[in-house]
């Protein structure tokens, strides 16, 4: 697991500075503090760095990267995880290649001449993202993982290409603006982003399961943006008919347990995070069983009882004998360390879950650790949001007469009041475009699409009045591939559409890699296997939810390791609590305030509307504000927070200078002519 950054020139004869590609390893130190490499092709106009995070093959020097092809051809720099690597290697050195390295990135450079590269994409499994410059092709290939687990930056102009595994590693070439564009500030006040796309003017996102090819031709380049896997949900006439479920329950068991396996290798201890809900009690347990000793356990416990799940924890972690370590927050502690989560998630959060998962990154990497494997996915494999039972009741239980369907949703917006108003909307809200494109409005884009009146009210006057007949839920709608929703259930359709958005956009970003990584902690979410997804999508809806039962084919999968009330209890969903609604924390989201929502601050950066924000901040402290209104408006407030703190650390603050600071105080520094990777 390791930071990435590369430069592409179009003229082939321009040179690229050393030095300049070591600045932008510097300033993802956190993503790779046990070393850096640069390489530069001379006469190619392409050059790539890579800061070192050592977790397969500790030999700092046998495995620095960028690597290098045996015949100069190939150049790669590599961030992640290929698991089963070890077997493809040993299948390749019987066919006679040698490997000069223990590192399982090394394996790309011998299976792309083998295989080519999409038969090579389809051989990886895991969590990557990689850079890889194609001599003979005189091409530059940008690889996402699948789900997007791991990410991938890009600024593409005249001149050519700049890309790295964060946003701030891109802006720190002095040739990439730094600013904000109108349609990224919406979504990032509404929460919900454009697939594929950031706040900044110019740089975009590898999209998950996707390759962006950038090949010279004549005096510019060609621009190849593919897919090469995705979500493939079958035809909704695949789930007619009784299927049994005795079948999808050990599917479920071999898929999570093979993908547990594989997980679990290191030349390092692996850990496991453990709140108290399903997914991360069944990797423990698994782990546990595998190791036949106790398992190192990471547990994020809250002050406020109503959010809390540290007593199912402690279940699970007596129940498997693992040697938990509880880091207990007091939530009006958190906004102590906001402005640094944003710092490494480079994008506004709206729950500060983001900021105790920030603080509990950097509580495991103190203990010793450097992986840990952990329960995100599961939600999107089987349907555990509260957002996927609402919409099976509405739209995917034909045979269930009206009055019965209101009851069960009713049930459900009674289980889940603590977080509606964000992970439910408060009332029902339709969007026609995305209803156009999918057939209804899913209920997981609901409480975030509700907000763009609001939203828009906040924004500065200027930058509002450029948006007039910008429609929010268009763009979102365009991006997704219709071939992918037609003929789908509508769980499978919501499901989808929530790969596409929240999972990339919120839980792989600020609720994964970019808090984990900050503190160069390496997080493995073994529910997003590809192998297991791609068993999971063939599962009935009903399997899936079973009466008011969500993820029931896992847990009954897992039932033998799950503790009697996680079983038998309903999904939670995991938040830190809200501030509008707790008096303390309420003062420290406002000692912040003062700084980032003040008069002079909303005017230098030109961002929000002091009008606007003032009355947004009166309705949230209103006492007869509805609660799930004050649940919004506490997300709404956090991504004013988040946008004045993104203009202030990557806009105000000069990042190439900062880059090259970092890399001045590291000793990062490269002479011209001399090369530091393999």
């Amino acid at each position: 697991m390791c930071g990435i950054a590369g430069i592409f020139y179009r003229e082939r004869n321009r040179p690229v500075n050393p030095q300049l590609l070591a600045n932008m390893a510097a300033i993802q130190h956190h993503r790779g503090p046990d070393g850096f490499g640069v390489e530069v092709v001379d006469g190619e106009g392409v050059g790539f760095s890579h800061a070192r995070l050592s977790i397969i093959d500790l030999d700092e020097d046998r495995a620095r990267q960028p690597f290098r092809s045996t015949d100069g051809k190939l150049l790669l720099a590599h961030n992640g995880e290929f698991y089963d690597y070890q077997r493809i290697r040993t299948d390749l050195t019987s066919r006679g290649d040698r490997f000069r390295t223990k590192s399982d990135s090394e394996i790309i450079l011998h299976l792309m001449p083998r295989f080519g590269l999409q038969e090579t994409l389809r051989r990886l499994r895991g969590e990557f993202a990689f850079a890889l410059y194609d001599a003979e092709e005189d091409a530059l290939h940008l690889v996402r993982d699948r789900f997007g687990i791991k990410p991938l930056y890009y600024y593409a102009h005249d001149e050519g290409v700049v890309f790295g595994s964060e946003i701030k590693v891109v802006m720190a070439h002095p040739d990439v603006p730094r600013r904000f564009n109108n349609e990224g500030l919406l979504h990032q006040l509404m929460q919900v982003m454009v697939p594929g796309t950031t706040a900044y003017e110019g740089i975009n996102q590898v999209k998950p399961g996707h390759v962006v090819t950038f090949r010279r031709q004549g005096l510019g380049y060609q621009v190849e943006d593919r897919p090469y896997w995705d979500f493939e949900f079958p035809e909704a006439e695949f789930h007619k008919g009784e299927k049994d479920e005795a079948e999808s329950i050990e599917a479920v068991r071999e898929g999570l347990t093979e993908a547990v396996r594989l997980r679990l290798m290191a030349d390092v201890p692996v850990g496991c995070y453990l709140s108290g809900g399903v997914d991360s009690c069944s990797i423990l347990g698994l782990s546990a069983a595998m190791r036949q000793g106790p398992v190192k356990a990471f547990t994020i416990g809250f002050a406020d009882a109503a959010y809390d799940e540290t007593p199912i924890a402690q279940e699970m972690a007596a129940a498997t004998g693992a040697d938990q370590d509880i880091l207990r927050l007091d939530g009006n502690q958190l906004y102590g360390h906001f402005e640094k989560t944003v710092w490494h998630a480079e994008r506004t959060i709206y729950n500060t879950l983001a900021v105790a998962k920030y603080l509990m990154s950097q509580h495991v990497r103190d203990a010793g650790y450097k992986v840990v494997v952990t329960g995100e996915g599961s939600d999107e494999l089987f349907a555990g949001y509260p957002s996927f039972r609402r919409d099976l009741f509405l739209h995917g239980l034909e045979d269930m007469d009206a009055a019965e369907r209101q009851r069960w949703e009713a049930m459900l917006g009674e289980s889940n009041k603590l977080v509606k108003g964000a992970m439910l909307s408060a009332e029902e809200h339709d969007d026609m475009y995305l209803t156009d494109r999918i057939g209804f409005t899913p209920s997981c884009l609901q409480p975030w699409l509700s907000c763009e009146d609001t939203a828009r009210t906040i924004m500065n006057q200027d930058r509002r009045a450029l948006l007039e007949t910008y429609k929010p839920g268009l763009a979102i709608a365009e991006k997704l591939d219709r071939t992918k929703l037609d003929g789908r259930h509508p769980l499978d359709r919501a499901q989808y559409v929530w790969s596409k958005t929240m999972l990339e956009g919120q839980i792989l970003t600020w609720g994964g890699d970019r808090v984990d990584m900050a503190n160069s902690m390496e997080a493995r979410p073994a529910f997003l296997d590809h192998h297991l997804a791609e068993m999971a999508v063939k599962i009935p809806p009903l399997h899936r939810i079973k009466d008011r039962k969500e993820k029931y084919v896992l847990k009954e999968a897992m039932k033998g390791l799950l503790p009697k009330t996680l079983y038998e209890r309903e999904k939670f969903a995991f938040m830190a609590p809200p501030a509008t609604t707790n008096k303390d924390k309420w003062s420290s989201m406002m000692e912040l305030a003062q700084e980032f929502l003040g008069d002079k601050a909303i005017l230098d950066s030109g961002l929000l509307d002091r009008f606007g924000v003032q009355q947004l901040i009166g309705e949230a402290q209103n006492d007869d504000t509805p609660r799930a209104r004050k649940v919004q408006l506490d997300a709404m407030i956090n991504h004013m927070l988040g946008v004045q703190v993104l203009h202030k650390n990557f806009i105000a603050t000069d990042i190439p200078a900062l880059a090259a600071q970092r890399a001045e105080d590291l000793g990062w520094t490269v002479k011209p002519g001399v090369k530091t990777a393999v």
